[in-house]
């Protein structure tokens, strides 16, 4: 009733107006009253089409001012047009947030419409497809990506099937592809970069192959043996001692093996945090020293050389299973009557404690892998030395965790210089207040034996 309340007071006032025409002055006055005042609503109608047909061409100014219905109607409109204008604006703003959002995301993503074209595209999809938004769309992604896997994958129309394929921009990248259906008749491609999760499962995948080699061959060594003693038990003594030494080293690497594979989980495991200590590095460098001797048994000459008599804050065993494994190394791949240089200086307020052997050398195109689990050069001649092959692997884990790094200089037929280098903030010089207590390297082994 709220509308028409008006409309109906004036028709009121109109009719009761015409009726007194009627009586005072006769019906010809009441018509002509009437007709004018139907004239006058025509005209003022036509007026307020007109104000309003040229507002709506111009929406964005001032709605035209007008009072009685034709005011509420304006109202009303400018009201709705407000409402509108607000819907608008926030649709836009989602369209660009969610716009802006597919332009960061990392994936590539393709809309493709019912018959395959290219609606749209992101910008990974040009990094990891060679797909451009611009250039490429309305075309048929079946001419663009021909790899027969890819065709095959399209043609199959399973939404719950993932294709794995090499990049056709860079085959060095290996991406996880998938069709997600959506709106009417489209469908949304997906392709993911999975090179790093590859890599790592075919490290898993080489890891375990590499434990069971490395297992496998002590087994049926000590296996054999046995089977050997068994069906033989009268063998000379000799003979018989002969095969328990054999028993024995290849028992040892297993217990080697098993070792380095238990440091490696332990220094893996993110729950163990790092307990630092001052280390008197001299003196951890003396007996450094004396173990290589003794590896040697005389084959090598080993030197030692102090430039720092600093101190290291950081874990003491981790810190000697990593030093002493760049030892064992040398002592191991140094040919008899070659030299081992041990060394512990200061660099740019850096500690850096180095081993220099006079050995083969290594090729440049070996050092970036040398820190590798079970990466070896030449495998038959590290089963010869005794090695595990997860010596660098574990001198790797030790110096991250002390924010230190492993720096290989190497030159074929000359030698090699492994160099353990320790940030500043871990290097305390002798006598300063940082450098707390240190207790002697001997009497910390025999408090721990």
């Amino acid at each position: 009733m709220g509308f028409w309340w008006r409309p109906l007071g004036v028709l009121a006032g109109v009719l009761l107006v015409a009726l007194m025409l009627w009586a005072g002055s006769g019906w010809v006055a009441a018509l002509g009253f009437l007709a004018g005042i139907q004239a006058f609503v025509m005209l003022r109608r036509l007026w307020q089409e007109y104000r309003l047909a040229r507002w709506l061409e111009n929406p964005d100014g001032a709605p035209p001012d007008a009072t009685g219905t034709w005011g509420d109607i304006f109202y009303r409109l400018e009201k709705l047009q407000r409402r509108q204008r607000d819907s608008c604006s926030e649709l836009t703003s989602a369209l660009e947030q969610f716009e802006h959002a597919a332009q960061v995301v990392p994936d590539a993503m393709v809309i493709l419409n019912g018959s395959e074209r290219i609606e749209w595209c992101n910008p990974a999809s040009r990094k990891y497809m060679g797909l451009d938004s611009e250039r490429d769309r309305g075309q048929f992604i079946r001419y663009l990506m021909r790899q027969a896997p890819f065709l095959e994958f399209l043609d199959a129309v399973d939404y719950s099937r993932r294709l794995v394929c090499k990049s056709p921009v860079n085959r060095e990248i290996i991406l996880s592809m998938q069709l997600i259906p959506f709106g009417e008749n489209k469908k949304l491609l997906v392709a993911r970069d999975i090179t790093d999760l590859e890599r790592v499962d075919a490290m898993r995948r080489d890891f375990i192959a590499n434990v069971s080699h490395e297992l496998r061959t002590p087994l049926t060594v000590v296996g054999g043996f046995v089977e050997t003693l068994a069906d033989a038990p009268d063998l000379p003594a000799t003979e018989s001692r002969r095969y328990f030494d054999l028993m024995l080293d290849h028992t040892r690497r297993m217990q080697r093996l098993l070792d380095d594979l238990l440091t490696l989980s332990r220094l893996e495991s993110e729950e163990r945090s790092l307990k630092d200590e001052p280390i008197d590095v001299p003196e951890l460098a003396r007996a450094l020293q004396t173990e290589a001797e003794s590896l040697s048994r005389g084959r090598h000459r080993v030197s030692l050389r102090l430039d720092s008599s600093a101190t290291l804050k950081g874990n003491l065993q981790e810190i000697r299973s990593a030093l002493g494994n760049l030892v064992s190394n040398a002592v191991r791949y140094t040919p008899e009557g070659g030299e081992i240089i041990l060394a512990w200086s200061g660099r740019d307020g850096e500690g850096v404690f180095s081993v220099t052997d006079s050995g083969e050398g290594i090729a440049a195109e070996h050092i970036p892998r040398l820190t590798e689990r079970f990466y070896r050069i030449d495998r038959s001649r590290s089963r010869e030395t005794g090695g595990t092959g997860l010596g660098l692997a574990i001198v790797k884990h030790v110096l991250t965790r002390h924010g230190a790094r492993l720096d290989i200089r190497s030159t074929p037929g000359k030698g090699s210089t492994f160099s353990a280098i320790f940030p500043a903030a871990r290097i305390k010089p002798v006598g300063s207040p940082e450098s707390g207590k240190v207790i002697p390297f001997r009497e910390r082994e025999q408090a721990a034996g």
